[in-house]
């Protein structure tokens, strides 16, 4: 994986992928490199407008791209299980991109009752990724790609508090939240490799980029990143540098379920992409079945 970038991205003709908060950032230059390189491209988005400007803007510098824009709102299980019901035909990519880093006041709940965070960043790709499953099962080499975040590392698993209902901080919730995902998407691997089915699972986090762990969201209580928000403009990488672990894991040749991808710079900050490694608590076989469970329970989603 050395210097590897989205110039390397093989020949996508003939598959067809999902990339979810394809609108914006990581998700949207995700959705442009796929389409150049001859992908059909579903954007789910949660706005539609700004889904369908975005798609636009891959034709204008794509042009033919195969394109096209889908409602979906990870903060809605039956949005999920709609977005899921839509679509048609087999796929050969997802990559759960979306989500969101608060800082504020708690915000209220999902229209299921879950913590914004957690709902949308770990709770609502566990259920797409199933919903889905079937779909990626009958494509061609299929990858589930999660996207993960360094400050998954910050929080180990507490079943008794996923809602952070003890107390309240957007930057320690969206660790956790980033946390469960990355445990699900390790335990998704292991399960996919249990019965032998042809779909890999893949994880990868941007480091920190202007859309990803913004001034916003670093306004933390950890004393290195917020000297790192300081010194920005030298550390944070824009979108297309951001986007280049998850579009490795989406797309090189040789990629292995379970492999995870992220800048090789200082604290994995920015860089050149390599393979990092997820947390203890991450890795954790316990954690991983416990929190498959509760995810199935919460959502209502079973598989594998």
């Amino acid at each position: 994986m050395q210097n590897w970038t989205e110039k390397q991205i093989p020949d996508q003709h003939g598959r067809r992928a999902v990339v979810t908060g394809a609108n914006s950032g990581v998700g949207r230059v995700t959705a442009l490199e796929l389409a150049r390189h001859g992908s059909a491209v579903v954007l789910a988005v949660r706005n539609v407008a700004a889904g369908a400007e975005a798609a636009a803007a891959i034709r204008r510098e794509v042009p033919g791209a195969e394109v096209e824009v889908r409602a979906l709102d990870l903060a809605s299980l039956a949005s999920i299980r709609a977005f899921a019901g839509s679509l048609d035909g087999n796929l050969d990519l997802l990559v759960n991109n979306a989500g969101v880093s608060l800082t504020g006041r708690r915000p209220p709940p999902t229209v299921d009752g879950f913590d914004l965070q957690m709902g949308t960043n770990a709770l609502g790709p566990y259920a797409l990724t199933g919903l889905l499953l079937d779909r990626l099962a009958g494509g061609t080499q299929p990858r589930v790609v999660t996207v993960s975040s360094i400050v998954h590392r910050w929080r180990r698993l507490d079943l008794g508090d996923l809602m952070s209902e003890r107390s309240y901080s957007g930057p320690r919730a969206y660790a956790r939240s980033k946390l469960v995902a990355t445990i699900l998407g390790v335990e998704l691997d292991r399960r996919l490799r249990a019965t032998g089915s042809p779909v890999i699972s893949v994880l990868a986090h941007p480091g920190m980029t202007n859309t990803n762990l913004s001034a916003r969201a670093l306004a933390s209580r950890n004393a290195l990143l917020r000297s790192v928000n300081r010194l920005s403009p030298l550390f944070v990488s824009p979108a297309r540098e951001g986007a280049r672990p998850q579009l490795c894991a989406a797309t090189a040749a040789g990629v292995r379920g379970g492999q995870f991808f992220g800048p090789r710079g200082f604290q994995e900050i920015r860089g050149p992409v390599t393979e990092v490694r997820a947390s203890a608590s991450a890795r954790d076989p316990e954690n991983g079945r416990r929190m498959w469970a509760e995810a199935a329970r919460l959502t209502g989603v079973a598989y594998l």
